[in-house]
C-alpha cells in the first residue's frame, strides 16, 4: 500500500492544483476506497472551479475536490457492518449526521446539523485522488453489471434527476420537455426514455450537446434555444404543449419557456441550480392548473432503487461520458467541462480510464 497519493484541489481561479498528500487511514465506521472514477459536476464548475461562491459551512473548505466518486474498498475500518474489502461502491456525496429527521429519511443532502453535515469534495476530502475515505453509511452497493463510471454518474447527476422525475411522474402518456442538455439534461432524457416517455424534446444553446442528444437517441427533437421555442414545442405536440417539463439549465429564459410550453394540468420540476426566474402566476400557472416542483439531489434509498432499475433496464449512465482523463490530467478535465462543449467528463483510474461503456 502506497504511503502517499496524488490529489486535485481547486484554488478558485479556473485552475487545478495537484498535490502529493498522505494516503489516509479509515477510522471507526469508515472505509478506504481506491477511486476508480470521479466525474465532474456543473456545481463544482459554477461554485468552486471559477471562484469560491459558497460561504461558511456551505463553502468549499480547501479539501480534495470531487463529489461524484465510485471505487473499490481496499480497507474497512473497525465498526463497519455491511461493506468489506473488495466491495464495489458508489459514494452518496453528502455525509450527514445520520440522526436528524432528514437523515433518517435518507436525505442527507438536507441534514440540519451544522457540525456533522459535510459534502465530499466541498467540506471533506472527495474523489479527485488515488484514494479517499468515506463513511460506511454513505455507501451504495455497485452491482457487477454496472461500471465504476456508471456508479460515479449515479453519485450525483443521475440520482438527482431520478428524484425529480419521481416527483412529477413520467409514463407513456407524456411528451417531455428538457431545458438544458448538459450532463443533467442528458441524464434526464436517458431516464425519461426508460420510463416510457412518448416524446422527448430537448433545448440547448450548445451545438455539441444538441448533437450528442440526437446521436445517443435520447431526444426525439432538439431545438436551439430562442424566443420561438414555445411555439415550436406546441407545434410538435398538436398545439397543446408537453405534459411534463424538466428544467436543467438554471437559465431564466429557459425556465419561462418550460412553464409556458407545459400544457394544462401539466407538471414541471426545477433541477438546475442557480439563476433567476420570472413568471406571471395567473396565466402561467394558476389558470392552467399547473404544478411546479423543486428538487434537490435525492435520498439514499431512492439511489439504491435507481441502481436496481439501471441493471433491469440495461441503462449505463457512462454512455453520456464523452471524455475520460487520468488523475494527473485533472486540469484538462476541469477546463473541458467548464467549456460546456462536451457531455460528462470523468477522471478515471485503472481499467476505467480506457474502458468503453457496456
Amino acid at each position: 500500500m502506497e504511503k502517499t497519493m496524488l490529489a486535485a484541489f481547486l484554488p478558485g481561479n479556473s485552475s487545478v492544483e495537484m498535490r502529493t498528500v498522505p494516503v489516509p487511514s479509515p477510522q471507526h465506521g469508515e472505509v478506504l476506497l481506491r477511486v476508480k472514477a470521479s466525474t465532474i459536476c456543473g456545481s463544482d464548475i459554477r461554485c468552486i472551479y471559477h471562484e469560491h461562491l459558497g460561504k461558511g459551512p456551505e463553502g468549499y473548505q480547501g479539501v480534495i475536490a470531487g463529489h461524484e466518486p465510485s471505487g473499490q474498498i481496499v480497507e474497512a475500518g473497525p465498526g463497519c457492518r455491511l461493506f468489506k474489502t473488495g466491495d464495489r461502491v458508489i459514494v452518496y456525496h453528502i455525509s450527514g449526521c445520520g440522526v436528524c429527521n432528514d437523515c433518517r429519511r435518507g436525505y442527507m443532502i438536507s441534514c440540519t446539523s451544522e457540525k456533522y453535515r459535510r459534502a465530499y469534495g466541498w467540506q471533506r476530502d472527495g474523489g479527485m485522488a488515488d484514494y479517499m475515505i468515506a463513511e460506511e453509511k454513505d455507501l451504495i452497493a455497485l452491482p457487477d453489471e454496472l461500471t465504476y463510471a456508471d456508479g460515479a454518474q449515479v453519485a450525483c447527476g443521475f440520482g438527482t434527476v431520478y428524484e425529480g422525475l419521481e416527483k412529477i411522474g413520467i409514463n407513456g402518456n407524456h411528451a417531455v420537455l428538457i431545458t438544458g442538455l448538459g450532463p443533467v439534461g442528458l441524464a434526464a432524457a436517458a431516464l425519461c426514455r426508460k420510463l416510457g416517455a412518448q416524446r422527448i424534446i430537448g433545448i440547448d444553446v450548445v451545438d455539441e450537446r444538441l448533437k450528442l442528444a440526437k446521436d445517443l437517441g435520447l431526444c426525439d427533437d432538439t431545438l436551439v434555444s430562442g424566443e420561438e421555442n414555445v411555439a415550436q414545442i406546441k407545434a410538435l405536440t398538436g398545439g397543446f404543449g408537453v405534459e411534463r417539463a424538466v428544467e436543467c439549465s438554471a437559465n431564466a429564459a429557459a425556465r419561462a419557456t418550460a412553464i409556458r410550453a407545459t400544457r394544462k394540468w401539466g407538471k414541471m420540476v426545477l433541477i438546475g441550480e442557480g439563476g433567476g426566474m420570472q413568471m406571471n402566476p395567473s396565466p402561467d400557472m394558476i389558470h392552467d392548473q399547473k404544478t411546479l416542483y423543486g428538487s434537490w439531489v435525492t435520498s439514499t434509498w431512492l439511489m439504491e432503487e435507481l441502481v436496481e432499475r439501471l441493471v433491469r433496464w440495461n441503462l449505463h449512465p457512462a454512455d453520456i461520458i464523452t471524455h475520460r482523463f487520468a488523475l494527473n490530467q485533472a486540469a484538462d478535465a476541469y477546463s473541458l467541462m467548464a467549456s460546456g462543449k462536451c457531455g460528462k467528463v470523468a477522471v478515471c483510474a485503472d481499467g476505467e480510464l480506457t474502458a468503453m461503456s457496456k
